[in-house]
């Protein structure tokens, strides 16, 4: 369960509606019509529908959905740029839907920053004085507010480029300063609506890469608007997938992949390169059949490894910690021989991987192999249990068919 204290945004019953007849549209939403009734009878449109959440103090939150889908009218509503027809959403311990404009005007000045799709720098000023706008309008002096700016210019990469002005940077250059601009005014959120959309792929790769490496440094909370599934997928520690103004389900990008709440949200991940989100921890079998090492004999192994069904078996010490592997003819060797010891046959040159490792990072430590690939702690090297290789190649569906049948050659079923 989240402690209250981690939440920073919540949002409760939050309704939009665009229209002049909203009373009456509101009415028949809590009746239960749904927004194609609601446009037929009253010509108002739901922007969005009844839409609860919380917002973790730190977190990138993603709200993404199709055009129309009404994610950019919520992320308004956060801070009353779009004023809610109904619902609340709470701010730390205050209600902004209840705050006067002069309360508003202070919360968005210094406690939410917004990044929009059109960078709005002013051609007029230098980069600097671009970066430095927001701390003007709050009423700084121009010392504190280009010490500012400058930090946060250099921040997202742009250092040296403080006299320059917008028209001679590029439009990935572009969407920095306007990012460096909602860095500089440093409130606690940053509402980014849609904010890389409008550049070309190879920057906007950039862009996330650079909005990533910013957030490891600075741990930020930030709402995060885009209509791109793979962007939301990198970038999102939680996701909210809206169709029709409501929200069809919040999680992980991991958890929506592996369990769809709906038949909309099911057909709208289908596409997604799954090798790059499924991460061991999804796949991970626990509390495998072990053998410790010291404390039993081939004899011992071979008859674990009948009851289990299996030819070979993880070896861990008296604490866990994984060692390697032992095989069914090397045990069965050891026998004849009446060898009592099995580290002789230990394998331990193999990989182990971490909980966060994607099965694109897992499969090419499999090619060329016929043992699972063990899962330890990160910080003790304890056996959390086991990664299959056919849970592996079922998950690698994308792979090309030669690839496909290289694993599958290679893959023993354990």
């Amino acid at each position: 369960m989240t402690d209250d204290r981690d939440i920073i945004i919540k949002a409760e019953g939050l309704t939009l509606i665009f229209g002049k007849r909203k009373k009456e549209a509101l009415e028949l939403l809590n009746r239960g019509y749904s927004k194609t009734d609601i446009l037929k009878k009253t010509r108002c449109t739901i922007g969005v529908n009844k839409a609860s959440f919380e917002i973790k103090k730190g977190e990138i939150f993603v709200i993404m959905g199709l055009s129309g889908s009404g994610k950019s009218s919520l992320i308004r509503c956060l801070n009353r740029l779009n004023e809610p027809t109904d619902g609340k959403v709470y701010f730390k311990d205050h209600n902004i839907t209840r705050e006067t404009n002069k309360q508003l005007l202070h919360t968005r000045r210094t406690e939410m920053s917004m990044v929009f799709q059109k960078f709005g720098l002013l051609p007029h000023r230098t980069i600097l004085e671009n970066a430095a706008f927001g701390l003007e309008i709050r009423g700084e002096t121009r010392e504190q507010r280009e010490e500012k700016a400058r930090i946060a210019l250099k921040t997202v990469g742009l250092e040296g480029y403080e006299e320059q002005y917008p028209r001679e940077l590029s439009g990935g250059m572009q969407q920095r300063v306007g990012l460096a601009r909602a860095l500089a005014n440093d409130t606690d959120v940053l509402l980014m609506d849609e904010a890389f959309s409008a550049l070309d792929p190879l920057i906007k790769s950039d862009m996330q890469d650079e909005l990533l490496q910013i957030q490891n440094k600075l741990h930020k909370t930030i709402v995060f608007i885009t209509h791109d599934l793979n962007e939301a997928m990198k970038v999102g520690d939680r996701i909210a997938i809206m169709k029709d103004g409501v929200i069809e389900q919040i999680g992980t990008a991991e958890t929506i992949l592996t369990s769809p709440a709906t038949d909309y949200v099911e057909a709208f991940v289908e596409r997604v390169d799954r090798k790059t989100i499924i991460t061991a921890e999804t796949l991970l079998f626990k509390h495998p059949t072990t053998v410790k090492l010291g404390k039993i004999g081939p004899k011992g192994v071979l008859h674990k490894m009948r009851e289990a069904g299996l030819n070979v078996l993880p070896v861990v010490d008296n604490l866990d910690k994984f060692l390697g592997y032992v095989w069914l003819e090397d045990m069965i060797d050891l026998e004849k021989r009446k060898v009592q010891s099995i580290e002789s046959a230990l394998y331990s040159e193999v990989p182990s991987v971490l909980k966060s490792y994607t099965v694109e990072e897992m499969l090419p430590l499999i090619t060329g192999h016929h043992y699972p690939l063990a899962v330890v702690d990160e910080e003790d090297g304890r056996l959390l249990g086991l990664v299959t290789q056919t849970s592996l190649i079922i998950e690698s569906t994308r792979y090309s068919k030669t690839e496909m049948n290289e694993l599958i050659d290679n893959a023993n079923d354990l």
